[in-house]
């Protein structure tokens, strides 16, 4: 059925005339929009177990208990989806041995009567494919673009359908279910830009690929990752936190990235607009520009260089942003009042003075840089070596038409030069280490931080092939 494109009203008939799916729907912050359209297409009573709205937050701490304090986010939705799911199997199971039991459950934040709030929401689906066996999850968080509230009940409705047919009917392919999720949808009324399958029906499923595919299928604009590999919603990462970013090709992570962030983050520390240390957080972003070559994106490259970063520790971004000021968009977008520290190398800054990247804005690089140099904003200028010279804010050329502009941007503090540095690494570049792993120069080892240069050489990463000797051949006389 994968090639047959159905409606909304078709799917949710297909799952009730199926008599062994059944469960639960239970929906907080935006109505009953999923279990509405099976209840209306008929046939409903053998599919709904329950359908519950807890619209109270004390009858919602209530149900599924008051910790993480927060009601739109990834724990509420993992506690909901256990709590239901747990009361079918433990009430149900036995009287009802041929059901294939789900629990379906989402928490939104839909657009307030002032269309003040940023919507989005956590939807959420725990099944099981054949009846007795373990559950599998799909978790899956929404940004709702639209600027009604209606048009957004209406989105959600239809995505839950989606999303509970795509369960049951595409499981083989987890790319099928996250492309059938706009089914029905006018493009751009919303995004999923992060996505968990976890279960025995998805034990080889890689989410950093999945949600790699939600960018370059621009159903995201951006997607992240944990220390630990694992995908997490920028919510979770960046709520009322301070960031320092950096944006690199990291292939392969060298010195020069670790002494960008390492006194970066010493000169953000001291910053007198940072309340709380605690609170810095530290991004490094991969643009998709930067993952693409002369035959698309190279998923292993991609999972190397995230392997990399997230073995030193880091918190990994990866966009769809060319353009620097919509990654401070992007970043401001959830964490508004804090600071933000954008790490520039200095060889970089004139392309941020380049009006061709800037064309599709009526205000051209105006506009753009409104986003760039938001209030809480400031570029942190690493130098590079050029020659004999070292290139800072101060001895930069910039396009004469800009000069004064460039120059309110430094007595400002917009644009910032590291204060400390390691000068012996400004030689260092990530292409000239590549050149060298590929051509077997040893020296790269020497350019590189120690456990980066062991993963690539124990996983062979960048091109990179242990030196095969064979035995001389020797005669005797």
């Amino acid at each position: 059925m994968e090639g047959q494109v159905l409606d909304a009203s078709q799917k949710a008939l297909s799952i009730n005339l199926d008599r062994t799916i059944y469960g639960t729907f239970a929906e907080i912050g935006a109505g009953q929009e999923i279990a509405r359209n099976f209840f209306v297409v008929g046939g409903a009573s053998g599919t709904i177990a329950k359908s519950l709205s807890a619209y109270d937050m004390a009858m919602s701490d209530a149900i599924y208990g008051e910790k993480p304090g927060r009601y739109v986010c990834k724990a509420r939705l993992e506690q909901m989806l256990t709590y239901e799911y747990n009361r079918l199997i433990n009430e149900l199971s036995e009287k009802k041995p041929e059901k294939r039991f789900f629990a379906l459950a989402d928490t939104v934040e839909a657009i307030n009567y002032d269309r003040s709030n940023k919507s989005h929401g956590w939807m959420g689906v725990r099944f099981q494919i054949n009846p007795g066996e373990q559950f599998n999850d799909v978790i899956i968080h929404i940004r709702l673009l639209d600027r009604e509230n209606l048009q957004q009940q209406e989105i959600l409705g239809q995505m839950g359908v989606n999303l509970l047919y795509g369960c049951y009917h595409l499981h083989h392919s987890p790319e099928s279910i996250l492309k059938h999720m706009n089914d029905g949808l006018i493009p751009g009324r919303m995004q999923i830009d992060m996505v968990e399958f976890k279960g025995p029906l998805f034990k080889n499923v890689d989410n950093r690929l999945l949600s790699l595919w939600l960018v370059k299928n621009k159903m995201a604009d951006a997607v992240m990752f944990q220390p630990d590999g694992s995908t997490i919603h920028p919510t979770e990462v960046l709520y009322k936190k301070e960031i320092l970013a950096l944006r690199g090709r990291f292939r392969p992570v060298t010195k020069v990235h670790l002494d960008m962030l390492k006194n970066g983050m010493k000169q953000f520390e001291k910053d007198d607009r940072i309340k709380d240390k605690k609170q810095i957080t530290v991004i490094t972003e991969l643009t998709l520009k930067d993952l693409s070559g002369e035959e698309g994106i190279d998923e292993q490259d991609f999972l190397d260089r995230v392997d990399i970063l997230t073995a030193l520790g880091q918190t990994v971004l990866v966009s769809n942003f060319q353009e620097y000021y919509k990654l401070v968009r992007y970043l401001t977008r959830y964490n508004t009042g804090a600071q933000l520290a954008i790490v520039l190398g200095a060889n970089s800054l004139i392309n941020v003075f380049n009006e061709k990247f800037y064309e599709n804005l009526n205000g051209s690089l105006m506009e753009a840089f409104g986003y760039l140099f938001h209030k809480d904003v400031r570029l942190y200028l690493y130098p590079y070596r050029f020659g004999d010279e070292v290139i800072t804010s101060e001895n930069m050329i910039i396009p004469e038409k800009y000069e004064e502009l460039y120059q309110f941007l430094k007595t400002s503090g917009k644009i910032v030069d590291y204060e400390k540095y390691d000068a012996k690494t400004l030689d260092i570049f990530s292409h000239k280490v590549l050149e060298k792993i590929t051509d077997g120069n040893k020296e790269w080892e020497k350019m590189v931080p120690p456990i980066v240069a062991r993963l690539i050489k124990e996983n062979n990463l960048f091109n990179f092939r242990k030196k095969k000797f064979s035995k001389s051949k020797m005669s005797f006389r």
